[in-house]
């Protein structure tokens, strides 16, 4: 289902009073008009005009929604969040951005609530969080809208704001899906709320539950690595070992004082490292029999003794352990 289908808006121009904009048909999640930029510069500056024109179609959307619905201040403490949870964590520039934005210029986009499903006279976070997070912190009343909204509604919006914001990075808009579906929702609603086909959803799904959430959590959002990055993430746990190895890892109170990106950086490198292969060498036997072979870790060393080469030699060495041991303690002195 369709966002611009969900909430009943169309793409005519702005009615006097809201935001002023030229009155041009977009599709809702569209790319900006096709331009031609040259150079390293134009690729850029195409790329913050992509996402600087999506933030203001969510922000677009979000007035739209509350036309024909009275904008109401409520107090903060009234209001819960969402019973799913979609973000990995915020980082903390970004929400002081928010913060002192607000507090500048005041909050120009009302957040959407529904009336709590069991609390009475409480209401839930449809989306916004961030404003409402960023309210509390300043003090006073949050604008929001309030509408009657079942978990489905509800989970479909809170979806739909934030890729039309392209706000949530791959692994959290990956969990969330999986977070929906333990949950119980079906497919054809997780896929409305992401925006995804069937197959990138199973793919999606695939993935989460080939990583402990532990490792999901202590990562976090990770905005720069996308699904291939943590497909090879994934391949490298699947190993003999990785998973209680990784699990420490991230224990550790330093893992934690890095960012997201650099967390997921440390973490691929650490489970990366190629163990060193084992030294190997062959005992020559006075009659240049090749008898034994020895192999040594930092651990153990084993001695592999050749049936072919020195029949009943193995026998011979294992009747011998306990003289050759004390003949050890006497040379070392143990």
């Amino acid at each position: 289902m369709a966002r611009k289908n969900l909430i009943g808006i169309s793409d005519s121009p702005a009615p006097p009073g809201d935001r002023e904009r030229p009155a041009v048909a977009r599709p809702i999640a569209g790319l900006a008009p096709n331009h031609r930029t040259s150079g390293l510069v134009g690729g850029i500056t195409k790329s913050l005009t992509n996402i600087t024109q999506k933030v203001e179609r969510a922000e677009e959307l979000e007035r739209r929604l509350a036309q024909g619905h009275a904008i109401v201040e409520l107090d903060p403490s009234l209001i819960d969040a969402s019973f799913i949870t979609d973000r990995l964590g915020v980082a903390p520039g970004a929400q002081a951005a928010l913060v002192e934005q607000i507090r500048d210029h005041g909050q120009q986009v009302p957040i959407l609530v529904r009336p709590h499903p069991t609390e009475k006279d409480r209401y839930q976070v449809a989306y916004g969080h961030r404003r409402l997070a960023a309210v509390r912190e300043i003090g006073g009343k949050v604008k929001a809208v309030i509408r009657e909204l079942s978990d489905e509604q509800l989970v479909i919006s809170q979806g739909q704001e934030n890729n039309a914001r392209t706000d949530l990075s791959f692994i959290e808009r990956a969990l969330f899906a999986a977070r929906l579906e333990e949950r119980g929702f079906s497919r054809d609603t997780i896929m409305s709320a992401l925006g995804v086909d069937k197959a990138a959803l199973s793919k999606m799904i695939t993935l989460v539950n080939r990583l402990p959430v532990e490792i999901i959590e202590a990562v976090g959002a990770a905005p720069g690595f996308g699904r291939r990055r943590w497909i090879e993430l994934a391949d490298l746990l699947d190993r003999e070992g990785q998973r209680s190895k990784a699990l420490g890892f991230v224990a550790e109170p330093a893992f934690s004082m890095s960012e997201s990106d650099q967390r997921f950086e440390k973490l691929f490198a650490f489970l990366s490292v190629t163990k060193e292969r084992p030294k190997a060498e062959t005992w020559l036997a006075p009659d240049r029999s090749r008898a034994v072979r020895i192999r040594e870790t930092d651990s153990e060393t084993t001695l592999a003794f050749s049936k072919k080469a020195a029949p009943g030699f193995a026998d011979f060495v294992r009747q011998r352990l306990e003289a050759l041991y004390l003949e050890y303690q006497q040379e070392t002195g143990d």
